[in-house]
This record gives structure tokens, sequence and C-alpha cells, in this order.
């Protein structure tokens, strides 16, 4: 009892109360702008696409951070994601292409088709690759008749000036590009029956990289891990520097721009185009008269067609039929390699989306995250009724609203 009677002593003295000592209830901080978004995931209707923009894991967290999620049935089949585990995650399931688009926000691989567009809701906004190659004028004249803003997410940066869609799928193509080399070169598929690399009394393989990115970083380890003799093109000296320290281990580099380029491809046995696209189109590199000069079954892979190719003799393919002959060298020349590992690509695609979106939601939805973001404004080519891409705008004969312009006036 002394203690007791002493301890309530001290309390007086200090002008405490017991009760103070206690937990007491707060209240909990929320964000004041922050908004809640509706977010709709069609499934691909496009060929051989197999990827879809979210995970359940992905969804369950934006559900849980106060967003809806809407998935049309079936989306994550190709990328092994039942409809089950959406549902489990907290999204609704849409049976109808209708009741998917009523959605604000649109999240999806692959540019809208005609028919997707006829569903797009009025004022909504829409997060999805653009194919520069097939875009046409009617299709961004249908997107403003609907007041639609539209992101490309290729185009959106990070806060470092770095593309994160671009790097990630980057990265899955070039570990995945190797081994699409090495079935083309089997004799299993009538390729020219030599292994990728080399072994002990055979010369190895010759490889020849165009561009000094994220794809020939990535399947340059791959082909000199196995023995092959690599060489790397760019126009960019530095970027040549930066590849050679990535890899961390002496490799052959040169300019494009020599004389030493005709004869690296003449004598090799796979040409890997991996340049990246300026102003939204690849430089055309290796000319008609220089594939014709090339080894029988020789191996070209172009991983940028979808934005022109780097080979004058590449054409468009896909997953069903993905090569061709042309002077007796095969052709690879699929735009989306790595819905080839469907699974892993939505993955690293839906890292890179629910940031995003949760930053978006937190900011004040995506009209807000536009003008607060620099590197996210870069994404957008139609905002509103405008389009608001210089590079487009040109090519096609548009007139174009700036949106920065747009920003400064809106403050």
């Amino acid at each position: 009892m002394a203690k007791q009677s002493g301890f309530k002593e001290i309390l007086a003295q200090t002008g405490l109360t017991q009760t103070a000592l206690m937990p007491q209830e707060a209240l909990l901080w929320t964000k004041q702008n922050a908004k809640s978004l509706f977010i709709g995931l069609p499934k691909e209707i496009t060929l051989h696409e197999k990827r879809v923009s979210l995970t359940p894991d992905a969804v369950s967290l934006l559900v849980k951070n106060g967003h809806q999620v809407l998935i049309e049935t079936g989306a994550g089949e190709g990328a092994k994601f039942k409809d089950s585990q959406y549902s489990e995650a907290g999204a609704q399931i849409a049976y109808s292409k209708e009741e998917l688009y009523k959605a604000d926000v649109i999240v999806k691989i692959q540019p809208l088709t005609e028919e997707e567009l006829e569903y797009l809701k009025h004022g909504a906004t829409l997060i999805s690759a653009l194919n520069m190659q097939k875009s046409t004028k009617e299709y961004f004249e249908k997107l403003n008749r609907k007041k639609v803003t539209a992101l490309a997410y290729e185009f959106i940066e990070d806060n470092a000036g770095g593309l994160p869609l671009i790097r990630a799928m980057s990265e899955i193509a070039g570990s995945t590009v190797m081994l699409i080399a090495a079935e083309c070169l089997s004799s299993a598929n009538n390729g020219m029956g030599v292994i990728l690399g080399g072994i002990t009394g055979v010369p190895p393989t010759k490889v020849v990289f165009l561009g000094a990115g994220t794809v020939s970083e990535y399947a340059a380890r791959t082909a000199i891990s196995l023995g092959a003799d690599v060489k790397i093109f760019d126009k960019d000296i530095y970027k040549l520097q930066r590849l050679k320290h990535a890899i961390g281990q002496h490799v052959y580099t040169c300019i494009i721009d020599s004389h030493v380029l005709p004869e690296a491809i003449i004598q090799a046995d796979v040409v890997i185009g991996a340049l990246r696209a300026e102003n939204g189109f690849t430089p055309c590199i290796i000319t008609e008269e220089m594939v014709s000069r090339m080894k029988p079954d020789s191996v070209l892979i172009d991983v940028c067609i979808d934005q022109g190719g780097c080979f004058e003799t590449s054409e468009l393919t896909d997953l069903a039929n993905p090569t061709y002959r042309k002077y007796d060298v095969i052709h690879y020349c699929v735009p989306n390699i790595p819905s080839r590992v469907a699974h892993t690509a939505t993955q690293a695609l839906s890292n890179i989306f629910t940031s995003f979106l949760l930053k978006t939601g937190k900011t004040g939805g995506i009209e807000e995250a536009i003008f607060a973001n620099k590197a996210f404004m870069k994404g957008v080519y139609s905002y509103k009724g405008s389009l608001t891409n210089a590079q487009i705008a040109k090519k096609l004969g548009i007139a174009y609203k700036d949106l920065s312009l747009l920003a400064a006036a809106r403050f």
C-alpha cells in the first residue's frame, strides 16, 4: 500500500494522472487528396498475347488500399493465373467486354484494337503500349472524340529518367533471345546444325549484336558464358563503355558507322537487332544487300520489329509462325518476345504497374498524377480530347497541344 501511495504522489507532483499513462485512442491520419481508382483489366485479344497487367497478389494489395479492380474472365489464363485467384484477391470478374469497359482506368498490355476502342467509355483513362508503326490518324481521332486520356507505358519514365517497363521487358527479351537463337540453329528446326557457343576443338559460334542496351547486355552474358564469339555494335561510344562495365569482362565492341560492320554481318552465324528507337522508330541499319551475302541458314532476330526493325528484310511475324527465310537466312521477327514466358513477364509488369497505380491513387487520381510528375507526364499522348505527342502529330498531320503548357495554365 505504501508503494502505491508513493506512486500516486509522484504522479501528482509531475501533473500526470494514471489515466494519462494508459494507451489512448487517436485518429488515423489519411491523405486528404487520396482517390480510389476503378481499374479494369481486359483479356488480351491480340494474337498470341498471353500476358496480363496485374497478378492476383497485386490485385489484393490494390484492393486493400481502397481501389476497385474489375478483370475480364480468362484474362490471366495465358499467364497461368485463374479467375478464382483474382476473385479471392478481391477483384470482381467481368463476363463481357461491355461490363469490363465500364471501369475508369483500363490497364492492358497491347494497344487497343478497333473493337476494344468502341467499348471504351467517354472520359476514360487508357494505359497500354502504343505501336507507332500501326497507329493511324483515325485511331487518335476516335480517342479524342471520346475525351480519353491515354498513356503509353513505354514512354513513362522513373525519377532517374529511365524507362522501367521497357527495362523489365528488355531484361526478359535479352534472357530469352539466345534460347531462340539456339532453337533456330538446331538441326531439329532445319537450321545450321551448330551449337550456340563452342566446345573444345570446334570454332565458336559468331554472334553479332546491334545496340548496346539492356537486351544486348543480358543476351551477351548468356552468349559469352556459352563460349560464343561476341561482337557488339552501337552508335554511342558511351553505351558501349557502359555495357562492357556491366558485363564485367572484355568483349569486342565497335561503332556502327564503320567498315567493320558489313564484314561482321557476312561472317556471323547469329545477328540480333536490339537498337533503341529514335523518335518512335528504329533506324534500319542492315541493308538487303548485306543480308543476301550472309551464310545460308544463319539467323537474324529483330527484337525491335515493333518499332520498325533494324533489318531491311524484316517482316512482322507472330509466336505461331515466328520465322521465315529470305536469301536462305532465317528471320525471327516476333514483336512480343516476353509473351513466350508470360508468367514471368506478368510478374515483372505487375511490380511496376502496382507501384504506379498506388502512387496515382495517393496523389489524387490520374489527372493529378500527370501534372504532379513530369516523368509520368511523358507517357501521355492524348489528354481529354487533344493529342499531346509532337512526334505522332508530325507523323500523321494532326494538331496537338503541348501538355506542359496545359500544366502551366492549370496553376
